[in-house]
């Protein structure tokens, strides 16, 4: 991760839109402090004010990253992979490109599972591939929820210039965390190609 990024984007990367108020509390300093940082990044325009309804009641004005903040955390070599991705369907056809993405596909799940292999239980499982994944530059995290599932979770996609060109690799993704939580039951429940600002995985032990 660049480790000249804002530590506010940051925040606002992994907790998602903020109120002036919210952002104060986080940074430890005043509203009126955080009202000046947050105008210098919209100035910036690296945040940007948005209106959300929670509930009835008045819209709340919050703070959001906008394209450009995002664009500072790293999707890994987007524009070489996404050319090579056009290259590889154009001469070996969609199935050629879809056994290659199947190839690498069995690769990252060996490596992940011989990793992985001394981590006994679904919560040090999960310990263990959130630790891969941040590696990796996905930012994840997981946390119990109230009903006893878990909700795994990537804030940022490192690969999501690569995904929206082949849809293959978020395919294999929610085949290899089915594989490696196993018999835990995962399903996707947010989607950063449907619009979402994250993927999020529900996992039923």
């Amino acid at each position: 991760m660049n480790e000249a990024i804002d530590p506010l984007l940051m925040h606002l990367k992994v907790q998602g839109p903020l109120r002036t108020q919210q952002v104060a509390e986080v940074l430890a300093v005043s509203r009126q402090a955080a009202a000046q940082r947050l105008a210098r990044l919209s100035r910036e325009a690296l945040v940007e004010e948005r209106l959300e309804r929670v509930g009835r009641g008045r819209p709340a004005r919050r703070w959001a990253l906008t394209a450009k903040a995002d664009a500072q955390f790293p999707d890994t070599h987007a524009q070489v992979t996404v050319e090579l991705i056009d290259a590889v369907r154009e001469e070996f056809g969609q199935p050629g490109l879809d056994r290659l993405v199947s190839r690498r596909a069995q690769t990252t799940a060996h490596s992940y599972e011989m990793a992985m292999a001394q981590a006994a239980g679904l919560e040090a499982r999960l310990d263990k591939l959130c630790a891969l994944r941040t590696a990796e530059g996905y930012m994840a995290t997981w946390r119990r929820e109230s009903d006893g599932s878990y909700a795994l979770i990537e804030h940022h996609c490192p690969i999501c210039a690569a995904a929206r060109a082949c849809k293959g690799f978020c395919i294999r993704e929610l085949a290899l965390f089915q594989a490696l939580l196993a018999p835990a039951k995962v399903k996707r429940s947010e989607h950063i190609l449907a619009g979402a600002r994250r993927c999020a995985y529900r996992i039923t032990p």
